[in-house]
């Protein structure tokens, strides 16, 4: 490749003695101008050179404004060289064009695709050229490059001559190694470790472990944010007049790495002193808010719990008839006793209501689909409440990538416009997986799901699984919305066969549809109904299976119908930290087919943060517990088939259906038709960096299995079961992977204990 700066094939010739780039007026008489030649262009017009001069013809010979013609056919940036002189009463303009570019190239690029460069450069194909602009194009590569972490990289532009005056535009990329964060220090913490800031903030130093993560990157912006996580982590600690007062960065001489110094001024450290509630608004009592706020006396002080419990008096105010209500904390420093007075100030907001509500960004998703989910209507009071709860079931629908809702005065003062802006994002997916779990073994799963059906929020999808003990095919359609109502709607079709000669000495298949109905009462209630229709085959029996496994051999028809009725209060449903889930299930089976019972199953979970009293959000303690009771009816039996079994997942410790009746002379499990389990489970971070995704458990389970199948054979007994242990579950670039080491510490001599559980899965 050669490197050669462009140039026209056929240059002009400046007049003897003229200098690139003049305009040339010999003194002499005046006169007018009579004509102005152009020579040199090829690609554009005379006239259209003549059309940027300021002097035309018929205009009076001037020096100047020669001049500001010339400087106006260069500020085109079409001409790489322009002359200009007179010749009697003409004027003679010579040009040489800029090239067109043929196209734009990038070569040794390898961790920035040619689509992000090419978005990146103002060069394109069939533009004109100039260097200035190639230069402007070398500077936006070389920031992007930096903002990657690549300061030492080197980008030279080549530019390749062709025929007919084009040129190719090729940028030579040298990226060279990230320059990673080497070290971070900080100056002025007294209260906490730098080992323990270095957690706080999401700058990471360099370590081999961080591969995958771009933690370990230097970014000017996130210096800024690694501040406000500083300032807002002392906050939550007491440390009011807490200042991060500066944050530097430092490029190693050798452009390798940087070094990061944070310096901090923690002031002291407050508990609060008093708490107090005080209502401006007529009939508002502030005494029956004060009980909502989640502070007390004596607790050290937390900005982030301050600001939850202004939030939360601000809701509850709302819920008692006053939508228009401005909590503002005020706070009084006592640096002598190191305490704090809070007063809640509750006063009334200016009245606002919502003229309008826009929806912009979703050129695929419906509308409607969008305006289902807010919790305020036009024409209702302004609540920022029910907005930010809006904007976060908007996030839950996982349509987009982003939502925001913002607020503009509207036609009057009273009037308020609520701008809702998304960003919509693949809803469609095609999903391969595998994995292996203790229970089924190894396992492949292949999926197709559409979340948003032609944009109306309907979720379908078909679902496959082969594994070593359970293969499984799925339908599944489900409207949230059916007819425009509080009503989610759905039905299933399904196919499954099960493998459990190691459990109970027979196979299971299962297949049928289930349709389903479900509504909201509220924001945390919620109820939901089932009809299914399925039909059971119990097959391929062991010879030296137990009499009363022998005994359900065939096929049965299962009509059902169930209903569940949930509380949820959790703060997140997929890493709750607080809060908790009541579920209360009821299945009725005898509706036709073969058999008739009531199975009722109430469960519950509760999580308990000990963030505040430990420093760390990922200490959690979570217990839970499940009690279920299968009865008979109608004189008919219940099947093996439809009982409860204890182990495995519910009794860590223990084999899947390891606890509870048994035949022993076979060791195949009856299962049984009264359950109850309990677990207390304390979740902890490990001391190894954050962005592992580690996380450590230690728990205790507890549950009983009894009232099966009566014989000599048969050892039932109700009492309790335990099992604990340890385990770790880890966020991996792979998926979720828990591994759990148990012990069964009471058990009976017929139980079969587990020690080590097992379970991955991905999907791609």
């Amino acid at each position: 490749m050669a490197e050669a700066q462009p140039r026209p094939r056929t240059p002009p010739r400046a007049a003897p003695g003229a200098a690139p780039g003049a305009a040339q007026l010999p003194p002499g008489p005046g006169g007018q101008v009579r004509a102005i030649e152009v020579r040199g262009n090829q690609r554009i017009e005379a006239d259209t050179v003549r059309s940027y001069m300021v002097l035309q013809p018929g205009d009076a010979f001037d020096a100047d404004r020669l001049d500001r013609s010339l400087k106006a056919l260069f500020a085109t940036g079409l001409f790489r060289d322009v002359q200009m002189r007179r010749e009697g009463n003409d004027i003679l303009v010579e040009v040489a064009e800029n090239p067109i570019v043929n196209r734009v190239a990038f070569e040794g690029n390898r961790k920035i695709s040619d689509d992000v460069l090419r978005n990146e450069v103002q060069m394109r194909s069939r533009a004109v050229f100039t260097p200035q602009a190639v230069q402007s194009d070398r500077q936006r590569i070389q920031e992007l490059y930096a903002r990657r972490g690549r300061f030492a990289a080197t980008i030279e532009p080549k530019i390749i001559e062709l025929d007919q005056n084009r040129v190719d535009v090729v940028y030579e990329i040298q990226e060279g190694d990230a320059a990673l964060v080497a070290r971070i220090n900080f100056v002025g913490n007294r209260a906490y470790s730098d080992s323990r800031l270095k957690e706080v903030v999401s700058t990471k130093e360099q370590a081999w472990y961080r591969f995958l993560s771009t933690s370990d990157q230097f970014d000017p912006e996130r210096l800024a944010f690694d501040r406000e996580l500083l300032r807002r982590y002392y906050l939550r600690n007491g440390y009011a007049d807490v200042q991060v007062t500066n944050a530097t960065a430092e490029l190693a001489p050798d452009r390798s790495g940087f070094f990061l110094t944070y310096s901090i001024d923690e002031g002291v450290r407050y508990r609060i002193g008093s708490v107090e509630v005080v209502s401006n608004i007529r009939n508002l009592d502030a005494a029956a808010l004060r009980g909502l706020a989640e502070v007390e006396a004596g607790d050290w002080y937390d900005g982030d719990l301050v600001e939850r419990a202004a939030q939360t008096l601000q809701d509850a105010a709302n819920l008692r008839g006053f939508p228009f209500v401005d909590v503002q904390p005020r706070i009084q420093r006592d640096a002598e006793t190191r305490s704090v007075q809070l007063t809640f100030e509750v006063n009334e907001a200016p009245r606002v209501y919502v003229e309008r509500i826009d929806i912009n960004g979703n050129t695929r998703t419906q509308d409607r689909v969008l305006r289902r989910e807010f919790r305020l209507a036009e024409g209702d009071a302004f609540n920022a409440a029910q907005i930010r709860r809006s904007r976060q079931r908007l996030r839950d629908l996982g349509y987009f990538q982003d939502v925001q809702i913002t607020s503009q005065p509207g036609s009057a003062p009273d009037r308020a416009i609520l701008n809702t802006q998304v960003q919509e994002r693949a809803t469609g997916e095609v999903s391969l997986g595998g994995g292996y779990s203790t229970d089924a073994g190894l396992l492949a799963d292949v999926g197709l799901r559409e979340r948003n059906l032609l944009g109306t929020g309907i979720d379908a999808r078909i679902n496959g699984t082969l594994a070593q003990r359970r293969s499984q095919i799925d339908l599944s359609v489900t409207d949230p919305y059916f007819l425009d109502r509080n009503l989610a709607a759905g039905v299933d079709l399904f196919y499954l066969q099960r493998n459990l000669i190691s459990i109970a000495s027979y196979r299971e298949r299962r297949a049928g549809f289930a349709l389903r109905a479900g509504y909201a009462f509220n924001e945390r209630l919620r109820q939901s109904w089932t009809y299914t229709l399925t039909q059971r085959s119990i097959y391929d029996i062991s010879d030296t299976a137990s009499r009363y496994v022998l005994e359900q051999r065939g096929t049965t028809l299962l009509s059902q119908i169930g209903q569940t009725l949930t509380y949820d209060f959790r703060d997140s449903v997929i890493d709750p930290r607080r809060g908790g889930v009541l579920r209360l299930g009821t299945d009725f089976a005898g509706l036709g087919g073969d058999v008739a019972y009531l199975r009722t199953r109430l469960d519950g979970n509760y999580f308990i943060p000990f963030e505040q009293m430990l420093g760390d959000p990922d200490y959690v303690l979570s217990l839970s517990a499940s009690v279920g009771y299968l009865a008979t009816m109608f004189g008919k039996k219940d099947r093996i088939i439809d009982r409860f079994f204890l182990g495995g997942e519910n009794l860590r410790g223990f084999r899947i259906a390891g606890a509870g009746p048994r035949d022993v002379t076979t060791s195949d499990s009856l299962g049984g038709r009264f359950l109850w389990t309990q677990s207390t489970e304390m979740r902890f971070p490990l001391p190894l960096p954050s962005e592992l995704g580690l996380i450590g458990r230690a728990f205790v389970d507890v549950g009983a299995l009894s009232q099966s199948t009566s014989g000599p054979e048969v050892r039932d007994d109700s009492s309790p079961r335990v099992g604990a242990g340890v385990g770790i579950s880890w966020r991996s670039p792979f998926g979720l992977i828990n591994i759990d080491l148990a012990q069964a510490v009471v058990k009976k001599s017929y139980d079969e204990t587990q020690v080590f559980r097992f379970g991955f899965g991905t999907r791609f």
